[in-house]
């Protein structure tokens, strides 16, 4: 690569778009099926191009996902565009995922739009109805465009799912609309690279794979070298030149869009005996540490909440969707959810729920967030139907609260202090903390509060939030990113290791910069980043 890799860019055409020049570099990432690693490497890219000078931006047009975030002016995408924003060292704002949907029980998803919600429909409804969305997607990556020097574009899924192409609003139309490169990305840890790469390619219309500049093979374990010849096949097969072989990246604390990223490969392909063993296994190396279950609900959202404690050496963390695999642990989570409701039920068909409520009782620490918090309660009312056709339902009735399900969600960012000093939160009072909420129901009831909110979006205010019991190890809270705040984490886990009786082996202070740098030093080893460039022009 060159020393100065603007050098090699040539000035773009001009283009007017709704009465503005747009003269923004554009460079889109499409995968050959949904967690080849598009959004790792879309956070590579920004990341090295912010490195390189360049003010940049990540877009998504449509977004699957239950993992979500809360913008400055309180307003909710993807949780994968707010990384990516993140990477590239730019505040995240809703036109860089213009549309996200997330899935809820009964084949129904809720559609947020420009970051509010805009429809409740079933899947075929929202296949039909797609299309009206399409100017909403077209704005909003022109608004993009005519602010930043490059717009790092990322795909949804596959190009080649024939069945969905008409009226895509996220790949090929997107790629056609903003007139960018495309590069396309395999997953070789999954298997059958080659057909993920060749038989995406040859699925495509000429005009398609015209776009095309460039594969990538991703998620490879081992010497690269040993796939030179794949790498010739697949030039040699397509035309399309092999732009770079990507190693798996251990342990690289990002926060992820798809649940899947919680299994291992080996995990969804074993038994459940297998699966049982190879916990028991992981259980008994962890004896001198900590040991934290967070429940997998169906719905699990926003469960990147998790990232630093599962970066902290001395803690193992479970997702765990079975009473055999719950065990004793030193702490139970109760994550967020888009369907409290369903997800309740959940529990109590899988016997957790009785498990769960045995244990809280017999000590066993247990915290709620956001719809875990909502769970713990004595009842949830749902009068508007909002979540489901269930008005009401019976809670856990580990705290005093009831919740109630309103038509407004509560999207917003939030700062706060610790007003909890016992049993997990001790020595943790006056505690600054930040975080955000994203929620539906208002929760109300007479136990003590955990955080007073001082601030929510731009707002002075003077709040409660959250509940913890006269012990203080059965609490819960609405505020996802608890966890990244590094003063209570400790003072968390401290707790946790005295009540068990182990001395804490590390501090460990979780920074997704440092992640971010790491990925981006990867890429640029082995992305030919000076030729990804030059597809940075128009003619390039």
């Amino acid at each position: 690569m060159t020393k100065d890799p603007l050098s090699v860019v040539r000035p773009s055409s001009f283009v007017v778009r709704r009465g503005v020049w747009l003269t923004t570099r554009v460079l889109m990432i499409q995968g050959t099926m949904s967690s080849v690693g598009k959004s790792l490497l879309v956070a590579a890219l920004c990341r090295i191009f912010k490195q390189d000078g360049w003010r940049v931006a990540p877009f998504k047009a449509q977004n699957m996902a239950l993992n979500s975030f809360v913008t400055r002016d309180g307003r909710e995408i993807g949780r994968a565009q707010a990384m990516q924003a993140d990477a590239a060292g730019v505040d995240v704002t809703v036109e860089m995922n213009p549309i996200l949907i997330k899935p809820e029980a009964d084949s129904f998803a809720q559609i947020v739009v420009l970051g509010k919600p805009w429809a409740r429909l079933p899947a075929g409804e929202y296949m039909r109805r797609r299309g009206e969305l399409w100017n909403v997607v077209t704005r909003a990556l022109d608004a993009l465009r005519a602010q930043y020097d490059v717009v790092v574009i990322e795909g949804a899924g596959s190009p080649a799912e024939l069945n969905l192409k008409r009226g895509d609003l996220v790949n090929m139309a997107i790629a056609e609309y903003a007139d960018a490169p495309v590069l396309l990305v395999g997953d070789i840890d999954r298997g059958g690279i080659f057909a993920q790469l060749l038989g995406t390619h040859a699925l495509l219309e000429a005009n398609e794979r015209a776009r095309i500049k460039g594969f990538i093979v991703n998620k490879f374990r081992g010497d690269a070298r040993l796939f030179d010849d794949g790498v010739r096949i697949l030039e040699e097969r397509s035309g399309v030149p092999v732009l770079g072989v990507m190693p798996f990246i251990h342990d690289l604390r990002i926060a992820e869009e798809d649940s899947v990223v919680l299994e291992t490969k080996d995990e969804r392909q074993m038994t459940k005996d297998e699966r049982r063993r190879t916990k028991d296994i992981r259980l008994s190396s962890f004896v001198l540490g900590l040991d934290v279950v967070v429940i997998r609900l169906p719905h699990i959202s926003n469960f990147d909440d998790f990232d630093p404690l599962r970066a902290e050496e001395d803690v193992s963390v479970r997702f765990v969707d079975c009473v055999e695999d719950l065990g004793e642990p030193d702490l139970i989570i109760l994550p967020g959810t888009k369907t409290t409701i369903a997800d309740l039920q959940f529990l109590c068909t899988r016997g957790l729920e009785a498990r769960l409520i045995a244990l809280a009782r017999a000590g066993t620490p247990v915290l709620g967030i956001c719809g875990g918090y909502q769970m713990l309660g004595s009842e949830i009312r749902d009068p508007l139907r909002v979540e489901s056709n269930e008005t009401h339902i019976a809670g856990l009735g580990l705290l005093p609260h009831v919740t109630t399900f309103e038509a407004e969600k509560q999207t917003v960012r939030a700062r706060g202090v610790v007003v909890a000093n016992e049993g997990l939160f001790a020595n943790a009072r006056g505690i600054e903390i930040a975080g955000y909420e994203i929620h539906m129901g208002q929760t109300r009831g007479e136990g003590a509060p955990l955080v007073r909110i001082t601030e929510r979006g731009e707002n002075a205010v003077d709040d409660a939030d959250g509940a913890v019991d006269a012990c203080g190890w059965i609490a819960g809270t609405y505020l996802h990113g608890l966890f990244d705040n590094d003063a209570l984490r400790e003072v968390m886990l401290a707790n946790l290791a005295a009540r068990k009786g182990v001395a804490r082996a590390t501090r460990t202070r979780f920074d997704r910069d440092a992640a971010y740098e790491r990925l981006a030093r990867v890429a640029r080893a082995n992305l030919r980043m000076e030729t990804i460039y030059r597809l940075l022009t128009k003619d390039g």
